[in-house]
């Protein structure tokens, strides 16, 4: 799934504490928010592997919710919400399309790399790619309730995803036709940072 429904994902798990507990929800939104966006900074560095971890960010948050509960502070709120976000992120990417630049050809079983049975996870491709009509549903439907509930700066933070979300859902076959001409022709310096899917025709 793409970036932007990801983070909105992670903004609406931390959404309930503006009710629940509204002087730690700033905290949990920012942490969420943090975790929706983490595991896509491995982006050009062994995607959906280098820093997507399925099972081992649930386990992490694990003893930090416990100490959260205990302890009650800002930081840990904020750090178990970005372990609960990044977790959530690595499972919605089990739940889209392949490891590929044209997901939506179904060529590739890769969806997200499961380091503790080390093997990759096939997608299961109930969204058929990143900006799929769906996926662009999906983050509508968690979005605009967000604007409701949120207040600034967060209302802007779900303004922007939706807004950029919905340019690369209108873009995403164009941009899968245009990074093989992009990524070909770039220094051989830069070369070896990009991503083989990126300069296959």
């Amino acid at each position: 799934m793409m970036l932007p429904t990801h983070a909105l994902m992670g903004l609406a798990i931390a959404a309930p504490l503006v009710v629940v507990a509204p002087d730690l929800a700033s905290a949990a939104l920012v942490g969420a928010f943090a975790g929706g966006l983490l595991p896509d900074l491995d982006l050009y560095a062994g995607h959906r592997r280098t820093l997507h971890y399925p099972t081992l960010y649930t386990i992490a948050a694990v003893p930090v919710a416990i100490a959260t509960a205990l302890f009650l502070t800002p930081w840990l709120v904020a750090l178990t919400f970005l372990f609960l976000g990044a977790a959530l992120h690595c499972r919605m990417d089990r739940y889209g399309g392949g490891l590929e630049l044209r997901p939506w050809e179904g060529t590739s079983d890769r969806a997200v790399y499961d380091h503790v049975r080390s093997r990759w996870r096939a997608p299961k491709r109930w969204v058929r790619y990143d900006g799929a009509p769906e996926d662009l549903l999906l983050a509508i439907l968690v979005g605009l309730p967000l604007l409701v509930v949120l207040e600034e700066p967060f209302q802007w933070l779900v303004g922007v995803a939706l807004v950029v979300g919905g340019l690369y859902g209108l873009l995403r076959r164009r941009l899968a036709n245009i990074a093989p001409v992009v990524f070909g022709s770039v220094p051989e310096s830069v070369n070896e940072y990009v991503p083989n899917r990126y300069k296959q025709n």
